[in-house]
């Protein structure tokens, strides 16, 4: 943070404003949707599975990495494997909205606060 920032640019829902922009990106949007689709193909190879040993949640899993890995260590079950890959998705995709964007203006600041 700057000596320029007010009181209201360090706001909680400033900052949403701002991982929202950053998920708005297309790159960000592309591997978004390339995860949930991860996600869904998993779900359907491990219910189609019936012998209970598919590993298709580890390829979701380590697209969601390193996020997600950290999720990893809450309670055991199918729902937490989701939330941890939702919650790594979602961090490195507002990573990703943000490199482009930083990226795509060069070497002049950014014009929103």
């Amino acid at each position: 943070m700057t000596g320029t920032d007010t009181p209201a640019d360090r706001s909680p829902l400033r900052r949403l404003g701002r991982l929202g922009r950053n998920l708005r990106n297309p790159f960000a949007l592309g591997y978004l949707v390339l995860c949930g689709g991860l996600v869904v193909w998993a779900l359907a190879v491990s219910v189609a599975d019936d012998s209970g040993e598919s590993m298709a949640g580890v390829v979701p899993l380590l697209t969601t990495a390193p996020a997600s890995l950290v999720f990893l260590v809450l309670p055991d079950g199918a729902a937490m494997l989701v939330v941890a890959m939702v919650v790594g998705a979602l961090v490195n995709a507002s990573v990703i909205g943000w490199c482009a964007r930083a990226l795509g203006r060069g070497g002049r600041p950014d014009p929103t606060p």
